[in-house]
């Protein structure tokens, strides 16, 4: 890494809007971020297309953004986080604006405002039509190239977060292409994405494959409800990967969903993703193809610039001919158990955005509420972070660096992907998430779970949780179990996700 990194600051794991926005909230006090390339690289932000959510308009509220967001929430969004989220949005919003992102906006200034599934108000604010994402994105890495506090390690993977005897976070060792270092902290923010990179098809950089997950599990932490992951119906199939997304807000402008022979394939092409999902996934399991049509929808192509380009580059003018598309692994819902301040329950670790499961996303995610809760929660994180300065007890010894897991798969990432797909895709049942479970639990077995990478011990508690999970439920469809039970959380920690490798315990459900 060169020069020795800074000592005793907290340290930011990640470099999307969640992890940056952090850095800038806990300004002035020095902290460290963590990014695996250089920023702006490697990040789900940047490939957001449909905007925030925010409540923005004379005509909406956030108690309506609350409740839009409780309804595709299927029963496990939290009331009190939804509220309190929904209510923070618009300053947030504005916050964005006022570091220098450009979102659109009506000639007398006003946020222009999109529709997208599941919501019952126009609330979706965006910047160059499908670009928000990056727009965001690039306001906040110049809000933090112009803070003096903020160090950023570029090329650096964080390999382990290392506690002390009492359990609390002591460091977070580092590999730079050289041997592992360790970063003496006791703050740590994991700030690391999701998991769609586990899948063959993904609208997320290939790389997240539930880094974050992996992190805070060996640290101890607990995670919850991992197997809601949703996919996006409208990812654009042309045989790219990752897979551009065709945002949402395509359908608001008035964009259909037909088959091959150009039939309607839904009644309601903003009904919740996950039934969108599930339609267009059925189509094609019966040998069809399904098609986003766009014809029709006024100045789809100049509104839309980003899948506008997308199409082109594959050789489709959106203008003449539907678009090909199908479901991809799109956001993970579930991830890290945080409280209200962002804390796992691991002493001195936090979590924000994607990697975090805060209780606002449930079981099926509200359209563009995902850079909203990254936005509203990096500012309490840092809050919370900021007010442990000075509060820490004694320092424990200097623990060792440890080698940390291979960076990639065993049997490649190509395999795990095809694996995740076919077993705990968008329609699940006991038989193929038991032979996932029992393949991935192997591996972990006979490579020692020091030595197990990250996205295949990722994968295997995201697969124990689906077959835990004996409902459905939102994102999360089983066959064998088409209703739904009684609304409850799934935890699990590290030591429940490997109990069940030599046992038959994985197969029980959680009780």
């Amino acid at each position: 890494m060169g020069a020795a990194p800074p000592q005793d600051r907290p340290v930011i794991v990640g470099a999307g809007l969640a992890g940056l926005l952090t850095a800038v909230h806990l300004a002035p006090l020095p902290c460290v971020v963590l990014t695996t390339g250089r920023l702006a690289e490697h990040t789900s932000t940047d490939l957001a297309q449909g905007g925030i959510a925010a409540a923005l308009h004379p005509g909406d509220s956030p108690l309506l953004h609350a409740l839009d967001t409780l309804h595709a929430g299927a029963g496990l969004s939290d009331p009190g986080t939804a509220e309190r989220i929904t209510a923070a949005a618009p300053a947030a919003v504005e916050h964005l604006a006022a570091l220098g992102a450009r979102f659109d906006r009506t000639p007398d200034g006003a946020f222009t405002l999109g529709l997208e599934a599941a919501h019952s108000r126009h609330r979706v604010a965006h910047a160059g039509g499908d670009a928000t994402g990056h727009e965001v994105l690039r306001a906040a890495i110049a809000a933090v190239r112009a803070t003096p506090s903020i160090t950023v390690l570029q090329h650096a993977r964080a390999v382990r977060v290392v506690t002390g005897d009492d359990g609390r976070v002591a460091g977070v060792v580092v590999a730079a292409g050289g041997a592992p270092e360790l970063i003496r902290t006791d703050r740590v923010v994991l700030a690391t994405g999701g998991a769609g990179g586990l899948f063959r098809h993904t609208t997320n950089p290939t790389g997240s494959r539930g880094q974050g997950l992996a992190l805070a599990a060996r640290a101890g932490a607990e995670l919850r409800d991992l197997e809601m992951v949703q996919f996006h119906p409208t990812a654009l199939d042309v045989g790219l990967d990752p897979m551009p997304l065709v945002t949402e807000a395509l359908r608001g402008a008035g964009a259909r969903l037909v088959d091959a022979a150009g039939d309607r394939l839904l009644e309601d092409d903003l009904a919740p993703r996950d039934v969108v999902a599930r339609a267009v996934f059925a189509e094609l399991e019966r040998g069809g193809r399904v098609f986003l049509d766009a014809r029709e929808a006024l100045g789809a192509a100049a509104r839309f610039p980003t899948v506008a380009a997308a199409c082109r580059a594959a050789g489709i003018d959106p203008r003449r001919a539907p678009m090909p598309v199908r479901p991809a692994a799109h956001y993970l819902m579930g991830g890290v158990s945080v409280d209200g301040r962002g804390r796992t329950t691991v002493a001195g670790l936090w979590a924000v955005g994607e990697v975090a499961s805060t209780g606002l996303h449930g079981a099926n995610r509200l359209a563009s509420n995902s850079l909203l809760e990254a936005a509203v929660c990096a500012r309490w994180v840092a809050q919370d972070v900021a007010g442990q300065e000075g509060r820490r007890g004694p320092r424990l010894g200097s623990p060792a660096p440890q080698p940390g897991p291979a960076a990639e798969p065993a049997g490649g990432a190509a395999e795990l992907r095809t694996l995740m797909s076919e077993c705990v895709g968008v329609l699940r049942d006991g038989a193929t998430l038991t032979h996932a479970v029992d393949r991935l639990g192997a591996t972990v077995d006979r490579a020692g779970l020091d030595a197990t990478d990250d996205a295949t011990l990722a994968a295997l508690l995201l697969a124990t949780s689906a077959l835990r999970r004996e409902e459905s439920r939102g994102a999360h469809t089983r066959t064998d179990f088409p209703g739904a039970a009684e609304p409850r959380h799934l935890t699990l920690t590290l030591e429940d996700g490997l109990g069940g490798l030599l046992t038959p315990a994985h197969r029980r459900s959680a009780t």
